[in-house]
């Protein structure tokens, strides 16, 4: 199956809008007519107001698999909203997440990135969400 055109996929969308927040907090947050404009809203602002928890169950997860600072912003940026989406959003199954991300993965990061993303987006997973496979 072909990758979709970048502005017609969600996910693809969140990380576009998380990454220009990131850069510049002071950056007004948009959100354009599409069909899943709910989810995208609630993605990114989701993954910006429980950034701090995240982060913390992240690093409880992972240990010394992730490291915040040295984590590069785009590959951060996957994570935290996989996970956001992975901790809240729980009529999403884990593999559809998990997959979405790692498809999408493709746009933004180096082959070994997305093995990365995959390996840990998969303990986290198994972690906030112990009753799926």
């Amino acid at each position: 199956m072909e990758n979709p055109a970048p502005n017609h996929n969600p996910r693809i969308i969140v990380i576009q809008k998380l990454y220009s927040y990131f850069v510049n907090k002071e950056t007004l947050l948009k959100y354009p007519k599409h069909r899943y404009k709910k989810f995208i809203k609630d993605t990114v602002l989701g993954t910006i107001e429980r950034e701090e928890f995240i982060l913390e169950k992240l690093q409880n997860i992972l240990k010394k698999e992730f490291n915040i600072s040295r984590t590069d912003l785009i590959l951060k940026i996957m994570i935290m909203s996989a996970s956001f989406e992975l901790i809240f959003v729980h009529k999403t199954p884990v593999k559809v997440i998990v997959s979405e991300y790692v498809k999408i993965s493709d746009f933004f990061l180096e082959t070994a990135h997305k093995r990365y993303l995959n390996a840990i987006l998969d303990k986290v997973s198994k972690n906030v969400r112990n009753y799926e496979n």
